[in-house]
């Protein structure tokens, strides 16, 4: 670029040596300022800065001015993110195993861009999640956004549906045959991104991981399941669903000691009834999608709950039970 068209940028250009090198402990001097416009071809004297800085004040920076140690300094003080809320995306970003170790790197490095150079070296820190899984499907940002497309057009989505085998390939389910559902919502459970939508062919709300989801496309024919989305709840639906492996839904009585109110309580939220039954249990009704993970999540609290009713639920508890029995008696 010429220089004649980079005086024309002195203002952009200043606002970027402003936000990049300076923040609440490093500060920039009027020499250093006329220096870093030098370097990118930009000639200023020191009234025009003065100036340009009053400009990008009226303009919404947050430009501070003070003398320490006989020198006059300028540095941003607030920013749209403070340091701490950017650290806190980074950590989310790195620990969500749906999102690949190349998309975490890349959004990363743009978030660093909301912070000074000194407070981006805060930021290139690791969490470490040990053996953290991060999914293989790349494509998953753009599905997201397809979905997003979809459901704003009040259309529906047709899409093929994959598994891992033990050789690590992708093979099809259905034999490669397209799913045709009314997409409704999108939930982030259990480190996993999820479709909700539903099946007009069987009548019912189903979920679908988007990283297993290949080639989407939207339909002109618009959205079924309206009524059944009425009153949907997406927190509610999460609660229910435990890996958000599919079950029939019923109503679960539990008795549990009441040292596991505590794990009750941030399972199922602060709405439940909770009943005593002595002093040292008591009893709640959850409505659950009654599935093997939900089973093992009840053996995984011990001795200190159980499923009480329904009778079938306590069926499928003992054989569970019995088939674990089994399977490592063998």
């Amino acid at each position: 670029m010429a220089k004649g068209n980079n005086q024309k940028l002195k203002l952009a250009y200043l606002m970027k040596i402003l936000l990049e090198n300076t923040d609440e402990t490093h500060r920039i001097t009027m020499p250093e300022i006329i220096a870093a416009l030098k370097s990118y071809g930009i000639s200023a004297e020191r009234k025009s800065i003065y100036s340009d800085i009053e400009s990008l004040r009226v303009f919404g920076l947050d430009i501070i001015g003070e003398q320490r140690d006989r020198v006059y300094c300028y540095y941003i003080g607030n920013r749209q993110f403070e340091l701490a809320e950017l650290k806190l995306l980074v950590d989310s970003i790195q620990a969500a195993k749906f999102i690949t170790a190349k998309k975490s790197n890349q959004l990363i490095k743009k978030i660093e861009g909301l912070a000074s150079r000194y407070e981006a070296s805060q930021l290139q820190r690791q969490v470490y999640v040990s053996e953290r899984i991060k999914t293989m499907n790349e494509s998953i940002y753009y599905n997201v956004d397809k979905i997003h497309m979809a459901i704003s057009a009040n259309s529906k989505i047709t899409f093929q549906y994959f598994q891992w085998d033990v050789h690590k390939k992708m093979v099809l389910r259905r034999n490669g045959e397209l799913y045709e559902v009314s997409p409704w919502a999108l939930s982030w459970s259990d480190d996993n991104y999820y479709l909700v939508a539903f099946d007009s062919a069987e009548k019912k709300i189903k979920h679908f991981r988007v990283d297993k989801m290949l080639h989407i496309d939207r339909k002109e024919e618009k959205r079924e399941g309206k009524e059944q989305f009425g009153e949907f709840d997406m927190a509610v639906y999460a609660r229910k669903m435990f890996g958000m492996f599919s079950g029939e839904e019923q109503l679960v009585k539990l008795e549990c000691v009441n040292e596991l109110a505590g794990v009750i309580i941030d399972r199922f939220g602060k709405e439940i009834s909770i009943k005593q039954v002595d002093r040292e249990h008591f009893a709640v009704n959850v409505r659950v999608a009654v599935s093997r993970q939900f089973l093992a999540w009840v053996m995984a609290l011990g001795e200190g709950a159980r499923v009480v009713e329904p009778q079938a639920v306590v069926c499928q508890m003992k054989e569970e039970a019995k088939r674990l029995m089994q399977q490592y008696n063998k």
